[in-house]
């Protein structure tokens, strides 16, 4: 009989991501899987997109609001039947052990774990873990960091940094391919600009009032978020997208430099390419202000350039990707002397242990 795992996570991207880099080695592996998540987050749409043939069970799931709402007298009891509903399929689905990115879709799932007796790892991906993963802290066997500082605020006997876990697609990357997608030649550079969607304006703005001083030096890539593709900005070496998605590791072959958002599963990914790197971490006032540790980290471990969203002019904006630009050569040098992360057989390897 194959063993069983069951993953879960949910509520952004960034709680799927690594679930879906881990899903293909495990299959091949011949476990059985299924995923538990919210009826209407996200990961509904990326795992029955990228697994449809994959289980996906759905359980019912509050958020737990920092701020006062209604909705915080009311989610407590949607946790509760969350609880429930997981500790259900748990029992008939009897996983060996539970894999949790976190989101607050995990949470039910992880304290049902723990009346099942399952065995639980959760990953963090942030410097500091976020609310759900606080919540389910105490009932993980294990718990996985990206970050070195992050093994500092948990429990010690049961945390470990393993580093990022890297989509194994994103090396398979072709240069050329890249440059036949976009027209462009190798004779300039090509600067990656990924605004995505929560808070692109700011960085889609100093882009486009920049525009001209920028193709003097560059060939650019604008990953501007939907609805944010000006058409009549378009010109030779100046292309947008709302979104990359398959084609992405051949646009990333073939870019020399990267300005983006800190969240941590893309930085972790161009440091895993080695692409020196401008972040613009979401304010404060936007998240928690995990991006803006994420940041922190990565300059002063010496992989990237930062600049806070509240000092983002045309101006500064302009003057730090000069800066990224004369000093390629020492990020890139920083970046192949980083610390190795565990790659996808390395997970799997320390999690085939934990099952129960």
């Amino acid at each position: 009989m194959s063993k069983r795992i069951l993953f879960t996570g949910g509520g952004s991207a960034g709680h799927v991501t690594v679930n879906t880099a881990l899903i293909p080695h495990f299959e091949k592996e011949g476990w059985a899987i299924t995923y538990i998540g919210s009826k209407d987050g996200i990961e509904k749409e990326i795992i029955t997109d990228q697994f449809p043939h994959i289980p996906y069970k759905e359980i019912s799931s509050g958020k737990l609001r920092r701020y006062f709402s209604w909705k915080n007298f009311s989610d407590p009891f949607r946790v509760m039947k969350g609880v429930l509903e997981a500790l259900s399929i748990i029992r008939k689905t009897k996983p060996d052990i539970i894999f949790s990115k976190g989101g607050f879709v995990s949470v039910p799932v992880v304290m049902a774990a723990k009346i099942a007796k399952v065995p639980v790892a959760i990953h963090e991906s942030d410097v500091t873990p976020g609310l759900a993963n606080k919540l389910a802290v105490p009932f993980a066997t294990k718990i996985f960091t990206t970050f070195p500082e992050t093994v500092n605020v948990l429990p010690a006997e049961k945390s470990i940094c393993a580093g990022a876990i890297i989509r194994e697609e994103l090396f398979t990357g072709d240069e050329k391919e890249g440059r036949r997608l976009t027209g462009y030649h190798n004779l300039k550079p090509v600067l990656m600009i990924m605004g995505g969607s929560l808070g692109a304006r700011k960085i889609n703005e100093a882009v486009r009032s920049n525009l001209g001083d920028l193709l003097n030096h560059f060939q650019i890539v604008h990953i501007c978020g939907k609805g944010n593709v000006e058409p009549h900005m378009e010109q030779p070496g100046y292309k947008q997208y709302e979104f990359i998605k398959g084609d992405l590791p051949h646009y990333l072959a073939m870019t020399d430099f990267v300005i983006s958002r800190a969240g941590s599963n893309s930085i972790f990914e161009f440091l895993a390419l080695k692409k020196p790197m401008l972040l613009i971490p979401l304010s404060r006032e936007a998240s928690r202000g995990d991006q803006i540790l994420n940041a922190n980290s990565f300059f002063k471990h010496g992989y990237a350039l930062k600049l806070e969203e509240e000092e983002v002019t045309a101006e500064t904006f302009l003057q730090h990707v000069k800066e990224l630009e004369s000093k390629r050569d020492e990020y890139v040098s920083a970046m192949e002397n980083a610390d190795k992360a565990y790659t996808i057989q390395d997970m799997y390897e320390e999690l085939s242990t934990m099952s129960k």
